[in-house]
């Protein structure tokens, strides 16, 4: 079955949405998380299952010089020698903040520790605002059926 948008995307439609939308994304950029952003994002898409966010961020991931085995492995990174501790640690936060209502404690101590470690205050406030801005825009896809390829998604 062919699947097509409900309707255009939520932060097009609505005014003033999008440039709300940019204005958190330039503050979470200025906090320089030293970690590939994309690995996050595609992550987050992976688990809420946005195929337009796991194409583009795959595509940026691999733009910005990713190497195939670490953008394949993301789905499966624990169980791979590809990523540091850092980021390692990014993408439980990832899962964790995405799957909220999986676990009675939904970010659990030895998560947040874990980034707190290799993140300061400003750097892991912008991860948990990076995180969530990403969920955002998946649940948007998902709930509108955005396709990959179509404008507008």
């Amino acid at each position: 079955m062919l699947m097509t948008a409900r309707m255009t995307n939520p932060a097009f439609a609505v005014p003033g949405a999008m440039d709300a939308l940019n204005a958190v994304s330039k503050s979470i950029s200025r906090a320089r998380i030293p970690i590939p952003r994309d690995l996050v994002h595609l992550r987050a898409s992976q688990i809420n299952g946005c195929s337009v966010c796991v194409d583009m961020h795959a595509k940026g991931a691999r733009a910005a010089g990713e190497s195939e085995e670490r953008v394949f492995a993301v789905a499966a990174w624990r169980e791979t020698p590809y990523f540091s501790d850092a980021e390692r640690a990014a993408l439980a936060l990832t899962e964790a903040l995405t799957r909220v209502a999986d676990r009675a404690e939904p970010v659990p101590d030895a998560i947040w520790d874990a980034a707190a470690e290799h993140f300061d205050e400003v750097q892991l406030g912008a991860l948990v605002l990076d995180i969530a801005v990403s969920n955002l825009w998946n649940r948007l896809n998902v709930a509108t059926r955005q396709m990959v390829g179509e404008l507008g998604g």
